[in-house]
């Protein structure tokens, strides 16, 4: 098993910033993709980005490309999404996923484990 617990989010004026951290313990050696959705009231589960641990490659939401931007320190097990220039349709809660594979990594339910969430909320 693969525990993630979010933490970072918060309450910030549109414009901010704020970086989310994502912690994984457990049997992190199984982790093949790394990725952040985000849900908002009334809507289903979005992708945010991803990172493939394989190659380091970054994936990102047409909505967020330019502005979020995903990183991960293998020494502490953390995957980070610092999100700049941000702006009230990025209000959602947002939460981290492991994947054991590297397919389908723009869908929710490809991913394996999942954290509990973390709000982020911008005002205007």
């Amino acid at each position: 098993q693969v525990q993630l617990v979010e933490s970072g989010g918060g309450l910030v004026q549109a414009g901010g910033s704020l970086r989310l951290s994502c912690v994984a313990s457990g049997r992190t050696f199984v982790i093949s993709t790394m990725g952040w959705f985000r849900q908002a009231p009334g809507k289903e589960r979005e992708f945010v980005t991803a990172l493939t641990y394989n190659d380091d490659r970054s994936y990102y939401a047409d909505s967020v490309k330019g502005r979020f931007t995903i990183s991960r320190d293998s020494a502490k097990n953390t995957v980070y999404l610092q999100m700049n220039s941000l702006k009230p349709e990025d209000t959602a809660i947002y939460y981290c996923a492991a994947d054991r594979t590297v397919a389908g990594l723009t869908t929710a339910r490809n991913y394996d484990y999942w954290g509990q969430g973390t709000q982020v909320t911008v005002y205007s």
